[in-house]
């Protein structure tokens, strides 16, 4: 539930597979989400109790939609047929890309896409405005502008479109204190006919480590109008982070642990009162640097077994992505594979 285009558009957006962070020499390939900001530095107080508060501030928790991202990054990515990326970098603020899909399961497609990187720094590695949009064979647009307006507030509008027909567009504006973050989305307003989808986030760090939120969703077209919530609660350790959220039809559970530099584990669990439906899964990440591997694996209660490995073919521009999907419910085998250029 939170974005507006995730909740309308008729068919999902395209997965990204990278670092969200925007910077000139960064590979940002097309995707959707705002780039992290960096967290904000209390001026230094003069007197024993402000000096106290600037040594002890409460951190800024992040935004609601980062909550249960940390345990979703060690889950392997579906794929599948063969899938060709070319990255190119143009300049120290364009980039071009080029990806080719071969499925013998569904469409084969071919995307461009290019990122602009504007020169204004607000951060180590954060520059903008920020330009993403990909293009298909078949006239689909994606893009999305992003543009920090002052040390605190950010913006992002995104747009879709279908077979050259407009359908999508969400605009929001996020604020971020030194202890909270507030979110406002508006999601295909249409004040004609009295239409749209409104989203607010809202995220408050009570302690250093326990961080509690919730969203309001509200939902009007002609003859039907609604509303939802949910609250969220993540407890933040010094290797582990647990959240939950839970909200009138549905909760969802995730728990994230960092045992070592190589070895990470996720677990979630969702439950739906709608679908009358509830799932466990399990995943992993393990790197190896020396060898420059990635390997993530997981397995959930409906025995879908998936896995993914990346190997990066130093010092050559080149890494090599595997992908294998069991569902043995269903009887159903898929693999991929992947190269990545530049």
């Amino acid at each position: 539930m939170g974005s507006a285009l995730a909740a309308s558009s008729p068919s999902p957006l395209p997965a990204a597979s990278a670092a969200s962070s925007a910077s000139p020499r960064v590979t940002m390939p097309p995707g959707f989400g705002m780039p992290p900001v960096s967290p904000v530095v209390l001026p230094a107080g003069t007197g024993s109790g402000l000096q106290q508060e600037a040594e002890d501030p409460l951190p800024n928790p992040g935004t609601f939609d980062e909550c249960h991202r940390k345990c979703k990054e060690v889950f392997p990515m579906q794929m599948e047929g063969v899938r060709l990326v070319v990255n190119k970098g143009l300049s120290n603020h364009f980039q071009v890309n080029h990806s080719l899909l071969l499925s013998n399961t569904g469409d084969s497609s071919y995307r461009f896409g290019a990122t602009f990187v504007g020169s204004n720094q607000t951060g180590p590695a954060e520059f903008f405005p920020v330009m993403v949009g990909d293009l298909d064979n078949s006239g689909s647009l994606n893009a999305q502008i992003i543009h920090q307006i002052s040390s605190r507030i950010r913006s992002k509008v995104a747009f879709q479109t279908q077979q050259q027909k407009f359908v999508n567009w969400q605009g929001d504006a996020e604020f971020r204190g030194d202890d909270f973050t507030a979110t406002v989305t508006f999601g295909n307003p249409d004040v004609l006919i009295g239409s749209g989808i409104i989203i607010t986030h809202y995220l408050q760090s009570i302690t250093p480590a326990l961080a509690l939120g919730g969203e309001l969703v509200y939902h009007r077209r002609p003859g039907e109008e609604g509303s939802v919530m949910s609250l969220v609660g993540r407890y933040t350790g010094s290797n582990f982070i647990s959240t939950l959220t839970l909200g009138s039809a549905r909760a969802h559970a995730s728990y994230y642990h960092k045992a070592n530099d190589q070895l990470q584990v996720g677990v979630e669990l969702e439950a739906s009162l709608q679908t009358q439906d509830t799932s466990v899964s399990f995943g992993y990440q393990l790197d190896v640097p020396k060898a420059n591997l990635q390997f993530k694996g997981s397995i959930d209660s409906n025995w879908i077994v998936g896995a993914t490995l990346e190997k990066k073919l130093l010092p050559l521009p080149l890494s090599l992505v595997l992908c294998a999907f069991l569902n043995h419910q269903k009887n159903k085998f898929q693999c991929g594979f992947g190269i990545t250029i530049g």
